[in-house]
């Protein structure tokens, strides 16, 4: 009878054991969900506010001051406009 006690003993001990190891890898795994919810609302945040960056910076009046300030640009005009006119190649016959 005394056997058995050990055995039921040993099984109890082993049982414990294993339920503290589950135990604390839950609490692991969810503080480790928790960082990366808050890593994503973080990345969810600066997407936003890089988009919104992105999209002031693409406005056409912006674009069209930047490239007649910076790159000294003009609109297109009959004055300024040169044409080609099509030359026929060489060793082609039409």
């Amino acid at each position: 009878m005394k056997r058995i006690h050990i055995v039921l003993l040993l099984a109890v001990v082993c049982s414990a054991l294993f339920l503290v190891r589950v135990a604390y890898d839950g609490r692991r795994l969810y503080a480790q969900l928790d960082g990366a919810k808050n890593q994503q609302t973080r990345l969810d945040e600066e997407f936003r506010r890089l988009d919104a960056e992105r999209q002031e910076r693409a406005t056409n009046l912006r674009v069209e001051g930047v490239a007649r300030n910076k790159l000294s640009m003009r609109s297109a005009t009959p004055a300024v406009t040169h044409y080609v006119l099509d030359a026929p190649a060489e060793g082609v016959s039409r």
